[in-house]
């Protein structure tokens, strides 16, 4: 638990979803009742067409401001919170609809659920983020940040890819697949478990190394420990692309390298005091069997 007041919230919301723009006005308001500076994300603002508070770049959000809300789902939030990692920004997520394994206040329960956080009283946690780049040929043509996982996969053509791995400088393996995921803990409960990887605790230092469909049915899921570095090269492929979350680079090339390496930066979230992760895989998962 922590103790701090906040003084200038950021507003980031689902700008695409529908009526959100009455719901972002509602927490602004009540943001701005609870004594804080309010700005809006400019994409968030100019979609909704909200302004009666300011609009700043997530840059100048992470410059400016002590504390972010975020209104929408799990994706909207990664997509944030990418950004103002690197300033070191908190984040409390209200989630629109079904309760999100990171956007975990109900909409319509968030006044209560916030109140305390602005007053200073919150549960804060960590995440580690992944950081890597794709190299062609000597020369690096994308890098990217990414909060859930890494994901190189075969595109759309039904041929598999073949993916040589190697874990710092030692080769690990072959593998015709589907695609290969590397997972962050806060990915684990994404993609990866869908495929078949195991759940990581978020204070565990590793990694999920999950082939997606593999051809030989002894590749399995790994946890590796996020002090190193991955590298996957396409051996083969008629069509590979990487995807870092939401972040695509499609028409990979055979030869291409992907390497993979835990982040400098990491993302704060804030709690509501009394908040278990815990809880939050058994809601979500639907492992409570009658009980709450």
């Amino acid at each position: 638990m922590s103790s701090r007041r906040f003084q200038h919230a950021a507003l980031v919301g689902k700008y695409q979803a529908e009526g959100i723009r009455d719901m972002l006005e509602r927490i602004a308001t009540f943001l701005a009742s609870s004594g804080l500076a309010v700005s809006l994300e400019t994409q968030t603002a100019q979609h909704t067409g909200i302004s009666a508070w300011p609009a700043r770049s997530a840059d100048e959000l992470g410059r400016e401001c002590d504390i972010a809300v975020v209104l929408g789902g799990d994706g909207t939030m990664l997509g944030i919170a990418r950004q103002l990692a690197r300033h070191r920004t908190p984040l409390v997520g209200i989630n629109q609809g079904r309760l999100g394994f990171i956007t975990d206040i109900a909409n319509d329960g968030y006044e209560q659920a916030l109140a305390p956080i602005l007053a200073g009283e919150y549960e804060e946690e960590e995440r580690t983020m992944l950081e890597g780049q794709v190299v062609r040929d000597g020369a690096v043509i994308f890098h990217g940040h990414a909060m859930n996982d890494v994901v190189v996969s075969r595109g759309s053509t039904a041929s598999m890819v073949e993916l040589r791995i190697e874990i710092g400088d030692e080769f690990v393996a072959n593998l015709r697949a589907d695609g290969l995921i590397v997972g962050s803990p806060t990915g684990s409960t994404a993609y990866a478990l869908s495929a078949g990887g195991p759940i990581l605790h978020p204070d565990i230092a590793g990694w999920v190394l999950v082939p997606i469909a593999p051809h030989d049915l002894s590749n399995r899921p790994i946890v590796l420990p996020d002090n190193g570095s991955i590298a996957i090269e396409v051996v083969a492929s008629r069509n590979a692309s990487v995807n870092f979350d939401m972040q695509s680079l499609a028409s990979l090339l055979n030869g291409d390298r992907i390497t993979v390496c835990r982040s400098p930066h990491a993302v704060r979230f804030l709690h509501p005091c009394g908040w278990s992760y815990y809880a939050t895989l058994r809601r979500k998962l639907h492992w409570h069997s009658g009980h709450d």
